[in-house]
């Protein structure tokens, strides 16, 4: 074997000799992280929902996308690309965080993602509900600074509290920018729609930075040319991607916590992702995935799906990065 073998990328179980149904459920079937040493892109799981204000389950959605994603194949058309050979991608796991203590949860996914982060990785995690999303940025942030964010949601989450309580899942994004980890300059939701508390909310989301793309933008102006906005937002800067998949209707999602009518297809949603690709995405999050309300894996289907968009965006601008240095 050459040293160049030696050094590729392992990818996945090939399903030509072992059917896709069978054996351990590996994000689309990649290696453990503890098989290869070490990851250009860890995919990892948070089964963490305590910080949910409605329909709980979320802790289930990470193995749920696993398991959805055994059908993804290791060539991605839409983008051109085959990401699990272009950069090492592998499962790291679950992050375990104490359901009956939020707090320290949110310091053991921090002190976790830090990990990782530190390994030179970059992180494709599933939750888990949109409390974790916090943790994360402040990872990301000790790594790159403030970062631009995309957050794909029915809703905003830039709410102060619920019952008193600092860290939930409508919370993170006002937490993020009052710690100054996001880059207010480039801060943006899609997908938004539904009642709120009142017109304040609107008020407070816009003083924080956020511009916002609702679903029926999105409907009305098409994927493209959101894309096109988007990307003109964000510019070069570091850029970190938290998708809720409640930003789907729920005919394209309906396991999830907090479902909101009219909101955007799963085809929308991947056709914006491909369109950022020449973003400097440094990590994402798909969350909000509750599989006791799902039905035939419609939900995880689209997670996994919209995780290995990411993924492949990720992988081709490692393989880019390191094509450049050599």
């Amino acid at each position: 074997m050459s040293s160049s073998d030696q050094n590729a990328p392992r990818g996945p179980i090939d399903s030509s000799r072992v059917p896709r149904y069978a054996g351990p459920a590996t994000f689309a079937r990649l290696p453990r992280l503890d098989e290869v040493g070490r990851a250009d892109v860890a995919v990892v799981g948070v089964p963490f929902d305590t910080g949910v204000s409605y329909r709980p389950g979320a802790r289930f959605g990470g193995n749920a996308i696993r398991e959805a994603s055994r059908l993804l194949r290791p060539y991605n058309p839409a983008q051109d690309a085959s990401p699990f050979a272009l950069a090492q991608v592998a499962d790291a796991g679950d992050i375990a965080a104490n359901p009956f203590d939020i707090h320290e949860a949110v310091e053991t996914i921090e002190a976790a993602a830090d990990d990782l982060l530190g390994t030179g990785a970059r992180m494709m995690t599933l939750g888990g509900d949109h409390t974790i999303a916090l943790p994360l940025l402040r990872s990301v942030a000790k790594k790159h600074g403030p970062v631009a964010l995309l957050h794909f949601d029915a809703h905003l989450d830039t709410w102060d509290t619920y019952f008193g309580a600092e860290y939930t899942h409508g919370t993170p994004f006002r937490r993020a920018v009052e710690e100054g980890i996001l880059d207010t300059s480039a801060l943006s939701h899609v997908g938004t729609r539904g009642p709120l508390y009142g017109k304040q909310d609107l008020t407070d989301d816009e003083k924080m930075g956020f511009g916002i793309v609702t679903s029926a933008d999105v409907y009305r102006r098409g994927a493209d040319e959101v894309a096109d906005q988007l990307r003109q937002r964000i510019g070069d800067r570091p850029l970190y991607i938290s998708i809720d998949i409640d930003c789907l209707d729920p005919a394209h999602a309906p396991g999830t916590g907090t479902p909101e009518a009219g909101g955007m297809t799963s085809r929308e949603l991947l056709e914006i992702l491909r369109g950022l690709s020449s973003c400097n995405l440094v990590s994402a999050d798909v969350v909000e995935v509750a599989p006791a309300y799902d039905h035939a894996e419609i939900t995880a289907v689209a997670a996994s799906h919209t995780a290995y968009e990411l993924t492949t965006i990720m992988s081709r601008q490692i393989a880019a990065a390191r094509d450049a240095r050599a």
